[in-house]
Formats: C-alpha cells, structure tokens, sequence
C-alpha cells in the first residue's frame, strides 16, 4: 500500500503540491490524473525518494520513506517520467542489472527477464545497445527495469505512452495480472480511455491538491456525465475556472 500523508512541497515561489493526501490500496489499480504542473510526478518522486517533502510524508507499506528510503524503495517497482537508459547497455542487461540491485539472480531472473522480453515485444532489440533506441522502445526498457523483480508495489508514471497497440495491451494485462496478484499499482496516464479501463480508483489533483477522487463510476455519477474525458474536464473547470482547453 503507498500513502501520501499531507505532502506539501515548494520549489521556490512555486507550491507544487499543498496538502496532496491519498490511499492506494493492495489489489487495485489507482490513478493518479490531472493538467500538466498539477503535481503527479512532484509526488511519485517524493515516494520513491528523488525528493523530500517539505511537509508531510510518504509511505510504502507502512515503511516512512523519509526516515527509511532504502526499505521503502525495496518495495518499489518505478517507471518514472525521465527514463534514464544507458546508453551503452543493452535492453536485456537494463533488466538484468535491475533484477540484481533488487536481490534476484540466476535462473529465475533470466526466465522473467526472457518473459518480460517477450510480453513487451522486446525480441528483436532485446540485445542492442539503448543508444538510439526509439521512445517506444524506451519506454519498453524502463517498463522491465520496474517489474522484473514483481514489487509489491508499482509506480508508472505514463506507462503506454509511445507504445504501440499490441505493446499496450501487453502491458495493460501486466498490470492485471498484477493486481490479480494482490499489488499495489499506482499510475498516471493522460489517455482517459486507458484510465477508465485500468483504475478502480482515481484521485484528480490540481495546482497540488486533490480536488475529487471515486471509482470511474462514482465520478460520473457525482458530475452526471458518461465520458471519463468530460468528468475530468468539468471537474478541473470548477477548480481551475481561469485554465481554458486543459488537456487531462
């Protein structure tokens, strides 16, 4: 279970997030979704330890990470925003190295390395260097890296951007598996369609706060309208009055 407690945290003038609370719990998939600047990656950093809050805390299955950021990030498959591949590696030694910082090794690291391959269509680049790979093959790497040694809890941050269609639904049947399994998965995605099919639990932030949060259905319900696109885009209207043409 991941915890964000009253997460506060400036960047000088700037209040990136002012009080951001939510719960994601074991077995579900929640979604994180807001504009650009609204805060998600500010807080998917504070709890995997890139930064520290200024108020608040951050916690992974009970773990505060501030106080233990080591045992926290055990816990902890990431995909964050930046990838950050080496350039000289290639994919499969991406998730190899990965796999072993985490504690696995020998054959049963090599059967997940060569099923994640596999599922993510990473065949025919599994064993070239990163150095010129395409976004989406990025992405694909840094998708491994975050679940080749099968976290308890999981943070993707736009985990189907710049895949294609087959890719995306490899990696949308990943994460339910996943959560069948009993993980904690939070996620951030700007496409509502994928969404409104992963989550079972959304939280809307905007300028660093949570300004609504229901299953997909109970926030339509709330704004009395069927596309999660339009929930989303009514919603921020009410919080954001002055943004006009907000992208979710």
């Amino acid at each position: 279970m991941i915890v964000m407690d009253n997460l506060i945290k400036y960047f000088d003038a700037v209040h990136a997030l002012d009080g951001l609370s939510l719960t994601a719990k074991d077995g579900q998939v929640t979604g994180l979704i807001g504009p650009n600047g609204a805060g998600k990656t500010t807080a998917f950093r504070i709890v995997y330890g890139l930064l520290m809050a200024d108020q608040g805390r951050a916690l992974v299955d009970e773990v505060d990470v501030a106080e233990n950021r080591m045992l926290a990030q055990r816990q902890l498959g990431v995909m964050p925003d930046v990838r950050g591949l080496y350039p000289r590696l290639t994919a499969r030694e991406h998730i190899r190295y990965f796999g072993q910082l985490h504690g696995s090794n020998g054959q049963d690291l090599e059967a997940d390395i060569e099923d994640l391959v596999h599922r993510l269509g990473m065949t025919e680049f599994a064993d070239r260097r990163a150095k010129g790979f395409s976004r989406g093959q990025e992405l694909k790497v840094a998708l491994g890296r975050a679940m080749v040694h099968r976290p308890k809890n999981l943070i993707l941050d736009e985990p189907t951007n710049g895949l294609d269609v087959m890719s995306s639904r490899a990696v949308r049947e990943l994460i339910g598996e996943m959560k069948a399994e009993g993980h904690c998965i939070l996620i951030s995605s700007h496409i509502m369609s994928e969404v409104s099919a992963l989550c079972d639990h959304l939280v809307i932030v905007a300028n660093g706060r949570k300004v609504a949060e229901g299953s997909p259905d109970e926030l339509r319900d709330m704004v009395g309208v069927k596309d999660l696109e339009d929930v989303f885009v009514n919603i921020l209207a009410i919080h954001e009055p002055q943004v006009s043409g907000t992208q979710p």
